[in-house]
């Protein structure tokens, strides 16, 4: 869809997502859920239709030569697809953190001081390739009482196209704005550079996607943003890990899948476990076709498999791809020294069987997901039971890790008194 003037568009759609917020934001939950099955039903009803649309885009994909990791993330299964509608449904089943209080207590002065949960109002949504972040992100502002703008990538204009015209039918339905939930239906680049200025439309942006676009979102925007950059992730198997889970963990964490954020991009070992661990783990990554990397003493030890050389680059790598960066350390304090300062403060596992130590890598990795005898990849807010997520925060600022419904609400000061006055 061709837009004449993008930057009058785009202020079109702001204004009309503002009065759609007034709106939600005071919508009974009973009604913001019955929105949300009433999405349900119409994807159901054109489950066939979307299908036929995203293996368009497919195609439309392969022709454009579209990076291996985009393509997966675009692809709609109809595995992918019912996850996609259960997990619309369970955000209904959520509990909703909209007006609910929090730390109501009676101050010195005899009246009651408490927080209340209310939505941030217009949340922009800027992303790319993958048409579940559609439902997830139209599903979670929703609930939580917010407007969202959304502005998929141009690999995915068609599927997304039907995703947001069901919310939009079942927002209607129910009586509620269907500018509630709005899909930028221009693919021109131009409209990403208004949506990251409109500071009186939007009050929050949530970019996903690859580095370059995160970046140039968080350098130019004058709404705020909640971000992450990287997901560089990993995973360190103590010396008094126990091999099944250590082996388990590690191969799940690469191989479940190459294409995500959550999925681990180093893995340390130490050093009194390597050759009991790592000449397994190297067939299994090699049965799936993983490209080792590893440092010296791994390439050492592995002399007998295919294992390039890592280089200083390779510990700062997001591959998303079959390729895992390998290194055996001395300690468990040169552990949290590579991840902490290697990372992307994303996710972060041990396996170990020291309490003590599971307990230290809890405390000292910086990271927003931190996990014990886990693998990376539960790093999700359906894992988490957050009901879905619009995305992994690694800043420190409001949202940190899987940002579900209460990461999609502020709090505003409440005061309860009965004629009282300040003296």
């Amino acid at each position: 869809m061709e837009i004449g003037d993008i930057p009058l568009y785009m202020q079109e759609l702001g204004t009309q997502a503002r009065a759609a917020a007034s709106q939600i934001a005071s919508a009974p939950c009973e009604q913001k859920n019955r929105a949300l099955l009433a999405t349900v039903g119409q994807l159901t009803q054109r489950r066939e239709e979307l299908l036929k649309c995203n293996r368009e885009d497919m195609e439309n994909a392969r022709r454009n030569r579209l990076d291996d990791h985009l393509i997966d993330r675009l692809q709609l299964t109809g595995e992918r697809l019912d996850a996609m509608i259960n997990g619309i449904a369970q955000v209904a089943s959520l509990p909703d953190p909209v007006g609910t209080v929090e730390k109501m207590s009676t101050v010195a002065g005899g009246f009651q001081v408490g927080k209340m949960r209310v939505p941030l109002g217009v949340i922009g949504i800027i992303y790319e390739s993958r048409p579940n972040v559609t439902a997830e992100a139209a599903s979670l502002c929703l609930k939580a009482g917010n407007a969202v703008i959304l502005r998929g990538g141009k690999e995915a204009i068609g599927s997304n196209r039907v995703i947001a015209s069901c919310f939009r039918q079942g927002l209607d339905s129910c009586g509620l704005a269907a500018d509630t939930t709005t899909l930028v239906q221009t693919t021109d680049r131009a409209a990403v550079g208004e949506m990251i200025t409109m500071s009186e439309s939007i009050d929050v942006i949530v970019p996903r996607g690859g580095r370059a676009l995160i970046e140039r979102i968080s350098q130019n925007a004058r709404v705020p943003v909640i971000k992450h950059l990287d997901g560089i992730c990993h995973v360190y198997i103590d010396q008094s890990a126990d091999h099944d889970k250590a082996q388990g963990i590690a191969f799940n964490a690469k191989t479940q899948r190459y294409g995500t954020c959550n999925t681990m991009e180093t893995l340390l070992v130490h050093k009194e476990v390597a050759a009991a661990l790592l000449p397994g783990l190297a067939r299994l990554y090699k049965q799936e076709g993983v490209q080792l990397r590893g440092c010296n003493k791994t390439c050492a030890l592995l002399a007998d498999q295919e294992v390039t050389a890592a280089t200083e680059q390779d510990w700062h790598t997001e591959y998303l791809a079959p390729v895992l960066a390998v290194r055996i350390v001395d300690s468990f304090e040169q552990a949290v020294d590579h991840i902490n300062s290697c990372g992307s403060h994303h996710t972060d596992a041990i396996v170990t069987e020291n309490y003590t130590l599971s307990r230290r890598f809890l405390r000292e990795v910086d990271s927003s997901s931190v996990m014990v005898n886990a693998s990376t990849r539960l790093a999700d807010g359906y894992e988490y039971g957050l009901g879905a997520e619009i995305g992994i925060s690694t800043d420190k600022i409001h949202a940190r890790g899987p940002v579900g419904l209460e990461g999609l609400t502020s709090q505003k000061y409440v005061v309860l008194g009965d004629g009282h006055i300040r003296t």
